[in-house]
């Protein structure tokens, strides 16, 4: 690409939803464009080449919009003998920053790592954000073409690239989630769902809630995704990887039985089954009633809680826990308050806490849960006191 307008001919490798969306906009505005997708997939937007050393053979620019970094890597080794010297290639896929640090190494100033902030309908606008790494002049070359699909911002090198691109996805993932969580507590207090939808769009959820009103509203089926559940599930694996930080969005996106080919709006839909409250239900029951059945109704006979009591760890087993319990509701019982905060499935175990307020004192409640022979069961509690004025039973 010998100067900044220069008209090219464009490889677009991967036809997914997003490399076929590129395509398609880059063909409506003149460009000589061919497609190659390794599914073999026919694209109704561009030319498909059989393979892709044919599809890059005459292309001044190879754009690769693929799934992850080991796809690029493949696909980067199956075209390196058929680039040209002067071929940029430019990568729009999202990868971990150390196998983007490790392309532009190998590529040197013809690669160009410009990951995409957006979906399909922002391609489709010319208003993607895009973070791009290059060398100035490899990036004034590709300006145009970026320029047509939207908004770039030089980033300093590949890795920062990638990883500024996971943390926006990162802020993506808790926005679901949030909406998830709202949704969830106005199930439980009965509003009907178009309500609550209509409230939190005119707050900071807003633009989300316009977006994906019609999967959360059950309006039209997930499909097809502008997002995949998925591929963010994959970028929040990635982050978490790479940053060595815990993120609850990496397994809490979506159930076990989610089409990772589903739209992200699947992470905002409640979806904890009615069983795996039942054992905190009779927990809640045991502290309100302050009959220990319940406690053995809601844990496995093995189950140990735990916590600090006046400074000392204590480890009770379910016979010493319910021998705190006295059979009557404490005193303050009708000034006393509990609720589930979260609860989160994976599989056939699950995570919970519980907020209890006891008089002065407040009490946050971590328990693990196991879908044992006869269904969800309380294996373990954890317990943190928010000191007051008295202990209280736990």
């Amino acid at each position: 690409m010998t100067a900044p307008h220069a008209p090219c001919t464009i490889a677009v490798l991967g036809l997914g939803r997003m490399g076929e969306a590129i395509a398609a906009r880059l063909t409506a505005q003149g460009r000589d464009v061919v497609g190659w997708t390794r599914s073999g997939r026919a694209s109704g937007t561009v030319e498909v080449a059989p393979d892709p050393g044919t599809a890059v053979a005459e292309a001044d620019l190879v754009l690769l919009s693929l799934f992850d970094g080991p796809a690029c890597l493949q696909v980067l080794g199956d075209i390196r003998d058929s680039l040209r010297t002067d071929t940029v290639v430019l990568n729009t896929s999202t990868v971990a920053p150390a196998e983007a640090a490790e392309f532009a190494r190998r590529l040197g100033r013809s690669y160009v790592h410009a990951p995409l902030i957006g979906s399909v309908p922002a391609v489709a606008g010319g208003t993607l954000r895009i973070l791009a790494a290059a060398e100035q002049d490899t990036l004034d070359g590709v300006r145009p073409v970026l320029e047509s699909l939207g908004t770039v911002r030089r980033v300093d090198d590949a890795a920062t690239a990638a990883a500024l691109k996971l943390v926006a996805n990162s802020s993506l993932a808790g926005s679901l989630l949030a909406l998830r969580d709202s949704l969830r507590q106005g199930d439980a207090l009965g509003l009907p769902r178009t309500q609550v939808l209509d409230v939190l769009e005119l707050g900071q959820l807003g633009g989300l809630v316009a977006r994906k009103r019609p999967f959360l509203t059950g309006e039209r089926a997930p499909h097809p995704a502008d997002f995949t559940i998925g591929a963010l599930a994959k970028d929040m694996a990635l982050l978490a990887d790479d940053s060595a930080t815990p993120l609850r969005s990496t397994d809490a996106l979506a159930g076990p039985a989610a089409d990772p080919a589903s739209d992200v709006a699947v992470a905002a839909v409640p979806t904890v089954e009615g069983a795996v409250l039942d054992p905190l239900r009779a927990y809640v029951r045991g502290h309100a009633t302050g009959d220990p059945g319940h406690f053995r109704d809601a844990f496995l006979p093995t189950a140990h809680i735990e916590g600090v009591r006046d400074g000392t760890f204590v480890s009770w087993g379910l016979d010493e826990y319910c021998a705190l319990f006295r059979g009557r509701p404490a005193a303050d019982e009708a000034t006393r308050a509990r609720s589930i905060d979260a609860v989160e499935v994976h599989g056939s175990v699950a995570t919970a806490t519980m907020t209890l307020r006891h008089g002065a004192d407040r009490f946050t409640d971590v328990f693990l849960l196991v879908d044992a022979e006869d269904g969800w069961r309380i294996a373990n509690k954890a317990y943190h006191r928010h000191a007051g004025r008295s202990s209280g039973h736990r």
